[in-house]
């Protein structure tokens, strides 16, 4: 029987980021920069449903602020708008307490825990956001994720026939603006990149998400997995998570009774298993949550490790009577 590929020691704890990481939305230095009401930018987009629908035309509710913003910068509102732009923008970006530092000490407690070192136990984390990936790229928490799931803007579309001539032609020279959408991540496609995880995919692209692979075979197991969010648009990837046994927790900011209430109706709806303050400070019931969760992650893999020591190694001889 083929050896399975990975050893499935790896934790994942799976962040959102708006409302999750950050108390607002990430778009706030963007509206500043460019001193556009953010209130009027919202109830724009809350509009474009009707309006677009009065076209005939069908859109994600998710995904078209990334259209509006274009928008934007076409009509010369958002003008040279780049991606550059926007990672320097999100140096910008204020963390709930205790961040970034609660990414490298969860880390830390698991990874410098000598029970859990010697089978190799790790924790990594990933952010899965439907908000933009440069932002969260030019963040002071990008360089503690391992991985990172968000939407993208391309700044020098391929023209027709740029194949043409034996190879590609190079990008379109001239003032790089963001002028399409690359990648658009939705409430409810962000449950695969939860597959993508799992499976590995972010790290060895010859694996695809939609090939067969067995349990047994996938690199993080969704029983490794913590899933961290705000509120009910995460409600597909809590449910997911849930279904194949992991852990979810929701956070909501401090004195928001309506936030608070919110998040008890996931927990009594069997949505999430816990809630807490978006407080991440060492002694916080989120901090100490997550932090024992993470632990009995790793101890269960540690149990199951020796589990399959002694089933591999056979008894020694004993005396004849």
């Amino acid at each position: 029987m083929p050896r399975p590929p990975f050893e499935q020691d790896i934790i994942a704890v799976i962040w959102d980021f708006d409302k999750t990481l950050i108390p607002g939305y990430m778009q706030e230095p963007l509206f500043k920069k460019y001193g556009v009401d953010a209130a009027r930018f919202w109830e724009e987009v809350n509009r474009l449903e009707d309006y677009y629908a009065k076209q005939g035309v069908i859109i994600n509710k998710d995904t078209i602020y990334l259209n509006h913003i274009l928008t934007y910068v076409k009509e010369g509102i958002f003008q040279g708008l780049n991606n550059k732009i926007l990672e320097e923008l999100g140096a910008e970006l204020t963390f709930y307490p205790g961040l970034p530092e609660f990414f490298n000490d969860i880390k830390e407690q698991i990874e410098n825990n000598e029970r859990f070192k010697k089978f190799d136990i790790r924790l990594e984390h990933y952010v899965v956001s439907t908000g933009l990936a440069a932002m969260i790229r030019g963040s002071k928490i990008y360089k503690y994720i391992s991985g990172l799931w968000g939407c993208e803007f391309i700044e020098s579309p391929a023209k027709p026939g740029f194949t043409v001539g034996g190879g590609e032609q190079p990008p379109v020279q001239g003032e790089r603006v963001i002028t399409q959408i690359g990648y658009a991540l939705d409430n409810t496609s962000k449950t695969r990149a939860l597959f993508e995880i799992n499976k590995g995919v972010n790290k060895y692209p010859d694996i695809d998400v939609n090939s067969s692979m067995r349990e047994q075979d996938r690199r993080v197991p969704f029983s490794n997995m913590i899933y961290v969010a705000d509120g009910p648009s995460d409600v597909p990837s809590f449910s997911i998570i849930n279904k194949y046994g992991g852990r979810t927790y929701a956070v909501y900011p401090a004195r928001d009774i309506r936030a608070l209430r919110q998040v008890d109706s996931l927990r009594k709806d069997g949505r999430i298993h816990m809630y807490g303050e978006a407080d991440y400070r060492e002694g916080s019931q989120t901090y100490m949550w997550l932090v024992e969760h993470a632990s009995q992650i790793a101890e269960s893999i540690a149990r199951r490790k020796e589990e399959a020591i002694r089933e591999s190694v056979s008894k020694p001889p004993g005396h004849l009577m």
